[in-house]
């Protein structure tokens, strides 16, 4: 399972490198500077982009913290050199950090694109923990908020969905991208999936999303591995079942098909704990239909056991974040130095990446 253990070493290992080390804060030094002219058509170059703005906000609050303003603010290239500006800094109301940025597409007089028409208007951005400042023991309190399932409850969702929402009904929703790295991905997909809920289906690009589940996919056997997933699929489905048919308070059935029709881009890497479950979370899902099993593969994957057996001990049991129907699921596998490079944002603008990408589609 995607523990507090887990997530703690995230965050004090790297929930960005770029905090403990000032040339990761610089673009022209780690950036993407390779990408002089933006295919908005192109897939590695949307990932490149999407997680160079989330770096962006990454080091808005590092240059808020570190008081460097004016020339000495490291944060602007990583937005400029997009032709993106900075519309509005989202900030927490608890502990004032900078958490989320909305970034409006200006090109100038000069841009000349030749995809132009696909190109982002805004991009509504999350960062993940930081491990310096005053922004730690507020990021932390939120990590512990996901493997809670209520970050739907916090005052810091409150202000971010509010602001997708003041975008999305001032300019519409046709050009709006929601992006975010492990904390910050969970924050944008809890936004996606609720204003999914309402019809409006937003791109959102989810990078190092967290999955609370057992760490099945660190199992190397792989026939060990199946059968953990197998068995774990018949317990839930049945427990599903029986939930149904006495009636038990469980809607996260009906809000799974509800949303099958949002395809948010997924990017984890198989090395990295926090988010690798999602690989065989979709993964599992073909191979029960290829053994014939696809029924209960199709009640299993849209409850979590968890939530079904506290439900069944009359307790309330909120919709888990990381259940997700539909995905561009792109697979890192580039092998990495350490846990670092796994979970680190860095990763998804490499040039030379190694990636595989598939659609998992619910129906």
């Amino acid at each position: 399972m995607a523990t507090s253990n887990d997530i703690v070493a995230a965050t004090k290992g790297q929930e960005e490198l770029n905090v403990l080390i000032s040339e990761r804060e610089i673009f022209d030094q780690c950036g993407p500077v390779h990408l002089t002219a933006i295919d908005w058509e192109n897939v590695a170059h949307q990932r490149s982009v999407a997680a160079s703005l989330v770096q962006g906000v990454y080091i808005l609050e590092r240059d808020k913290q570190e008081k460097r303003k004016g020339s000495q603010a490291l944060a602007p290239p990583w937005w400029r050199h997009f032709q993106f500006e900075l519309y509005r800094v989202l900030i927490d109301d608890v502990d004032s950090c900078i958490f989320g940025a909305i970034y409006k597409f200006a090109p100038s007089k000069s841009y000349f694109g030749g995809s132009k028409d696909k190109s982002q208007r805004f991009v509504i951005a999350f960062r993940g923990t930081l491990t310096k400042g005053d922004a730690f023991s507020r990021d932390i309190q939120l990590d512990m908020h996901i493997l809670r399932n209520g970050l739907h409850q916090t005052s810091r969702f409150e202000t971010a969905i509010q602001a997708v929402r003041h975008v999305v009904a001032t300019f519409g929703s046709s050009s709006i991208w929601l992006t975010g790295h492990s904390l910050g991905a969970a924050m944008a997909m809890l936004a996606g999936k609720t204003m999914a809920k309402t019809g409006v289906f937003l791109d959102a690009f989810l990078f190092n999303p967290p999955f609370l589940s057992a760490p099945i996919e660190r199992i190397k056997d792989q026939k060990v591995k199946h059968g953990i997933r197998f068995a774990t699929s018949v317990i839930t489905a049945g427990l599903a079942f029986a939930a149904k048919h006495k009636n038990v308070n469980n809607q996260s059935g009906d809000t799974f098909v509800a949303l099958s029709a949002w395809t948010p881009c997924l990017y984890v890497n198989p090395s990295d704990p926090i988010c690798a479950e999602y690989i065989g979370y979709f993964e599992h899902r073909e191979k029960m239909n290829t053994m014939g099993a696809g029924v209960i593969e199709k009640v299993a994957t849209q409850h979590s056991l968890g939530g079904l057996v506290l439900n069944f001990m009359g307790k309330e049991c909120d919709e888990p974040l990381h259940l997700i129907p539909s995905a561009n699921l792109t697979v890192n596998l580039t092998p990495p130095s350490d846990f670092k490079g796994a979970h680190g944002i860095h990763q998804w603008w490499k040039p030379d990446l190694l990636v595989e990408s598939r659609k998992h589609q619910f129906t």
